[in-house]
């Protein structure tokens, strides 16, 4: 009786089923079938679709690449960047031929009166030192500092005050006049921030962006290199190792235009020479290891031992020395220029100007350098640098290592001379500058000395080694600091007097 009361209150599964309201399935099979297609992956595209599509992506991507070669915007940049670095190459040019006749007539004012060069050269530092100081502070010493400095500010109104064409221009005269009084500097400085200030002129949005300020920075100081003296892989070294120490080099295609036509433009005016002639020297080996270790090791020693005292002499010199010249600056650069004329008359004017002819004639074998050459060049490199005259000291550095070559020739057997003297140019640049591939590359070319690569490239490196136990910045980046600190003080001064 109680079990067939509690079977009677406990419901069986059929009455569950029957009691539970199911839910209608108003659409039968079909419905549940589109509901399996809709949460169905994506059926591939059929053939007859696949081609159309196809067919608008090779469209769209040919006009994405297409577009820049119809577009005359496109063309109005390349044209503005190759106008430049031609323009950039004119300028150097000139510069060049200007020099050498501002050299040649200094020479001939020597033969007539030696005497002159006391009036000439202490007239010329003070005149240049004045107008430079005056009216364009920027044009002051190598160009190299400033035109690194200016890669390295964001700020356009510094970068202005750095490089600009009125500063190129300025920058030709007032060195012109320093190698007409017979000061011993280069223009291979003043061609960087030549060739700089010629391409930075594009940077900005009025021309339609053609590149960034950075790169067109680097392109016109390897543009300027390379017209300077007809080294195109020189000027692409010096853009990569010089001018890019604290960034990486992406001026990739702006640098290689801008070298490659201002090289055109030196071509199609002074034809395809070298900078210091064909210069037949070799080595063999393994005897020509010796003369690499002696002139690397020396010139590293020297050059470093050189770009530190330059270094240290930059913001000032010592003592009473010092006071008088930061008192009296210009009649600070007429006794320099003074002194300048008696090294010249004491050497018999072997170290006037950039020291090319002397060094030329050296490795021709015509007229050998005094032993004492290299240390009087170093002198008056030093006193035009302390004068702040505008001028560089690359090209003058090259006569010092030619004449340490010189000077260890005779500790070599045999007629190694002219050999030593390209191997001396390498290690004392190297060593002053810091830059060991831009060194050797630019004295290959220079000399047109391939059989002494291997050389050329083991006595940079030796330098490099040496010159770095002695001066372990690099002359060119520290003398960047103090322009770009310079700069930005004026600018500062300026904005607060509009203020």
């Amino acid at each position: 009786m109680f079990l067939r009361t509690v079977d009677a209150r406990i419901p069986s599964f059929t009455d569950i089923v029957a009691e539970t309201p199911l839910i209608p399935n108003k659409s039968g099979p079909s419905e549940l079938r589109s509901q399996r297609r809709t949460v169905s992956p994506p059926t591939p595209p059929t053939d007859e679709k696949r081609p159309s599509r196809t067919f608008r992506q090779i469209a769209r991507t040919g006009r994405r690449y297409t577009k820049p070669l119809v577009s005359v915007g496109h063309w109005r940049r390349r044209a503005l960047l190759v106008g430049a670095a031609l323009l950039a190459g004119l300028i150097a040019i000139v510069f060049a031929i200007g020099a050498e006749h501002a050299i040649d007539l200094h020479a001939r004012i020597v033969v007539a009166s030696p005497w002159l060069s006391l009036l000439v050269a202490p007239a010329g530092f003070a005149g240049m030192a004045w107008v430079a100081r005056r009216f364009f502070p920027a044009t002051q010493g190598s160009g190299i500092p400033q035109t690194i400095a200016a890669s390295l500010s964001p700020d356009p109104e510094v970068r202005g005050r750095l490089l600009s064409l009125k500063i190129a221009l300025a920058k030709v005269i007032l060195t012109l006049g320093g190698l007409l009084s017979g000061a011993s500097i280069g223009r291979e400085g003043p061609s960087v921030q030549i060739g700089a200030s010629v391409m930075h002129s594009l940077a900005g949005r009025r021309f339609g962006r053609i590149a960034s300020s950075r790169n067109l920075i680097v392109a016109g100081s390897g543009a300027g290199i390379a017209a300077a003296f007809n080294t195109p892989l020189g000027g692409i070294m010096f853009a990569i190792e010089e001018m890019c120490r604290h960034h990486a080099f992406r001026a990739n295609s702006t640098t290689l235009t801008a070298v490659i036509f201002a090289g055109l433009m030196s071509l199609g005016i002074l034809g395809n020479y070298t900078y210091f002639g064909r210069t037949p020297a070799v080595l063999s080996w393994p005897g020509g290891i010796w003369p690499v270790l002696m002139c690397g090791a020396a010139g590293g020693i020297l050059g470093g031992t050189f770009s530190r005292l330059l270094v240290a002499s930059a913001p000032g010199l010592p003592g009473r020395l010092g006071n008088f010249a930061a008192a009296r600056p210009i009649a600070f650069a007429a006794g320099c220029g003074l002194a300048t004329a008696l090294v010249g008359l004491v050497t018999g004017g072997a170290t006037y100007a950039t020291g090319y002819a002397e060094s030329k004639a050296a490795l021709e074998g015509t007229t050998p350098l005094p032993f004492y050459f290299f240390a009087a060049k170093m002198l008056v490199i030093w006193l035009a640098f302390v004068s702040r005259i505008p001028g560089g000291v690359f090209a003058p550095a090259l006569a010092v290592g030619a004449g340490v070559g010189s000077a260890l020739a005779g500790l070599s057997p045999g007629n190694a001379a002219p050999a030593l003297m390209i191997l001396g140019m390498v290690a004392f640049l190297s060593g002053m500058t810091l830059t060991p591939i831009t060194s050797f590359v630019i004295v290959m070319e220079m000399t047109a000395s391939h059989e002494m690569l291997i050389p050329l490239m083991a006595a940079s490196v030796i330098a490099y080694g040496f010159s770095k136990s002695v001066s372990p910045r690099a002359l060119y980046d520290a003398l960047a600091a103090p322009a770009l600190d310079r700069a930005q003080v004026a600018v500062g001064t300026g904005s607060a007097a509009r203020g």
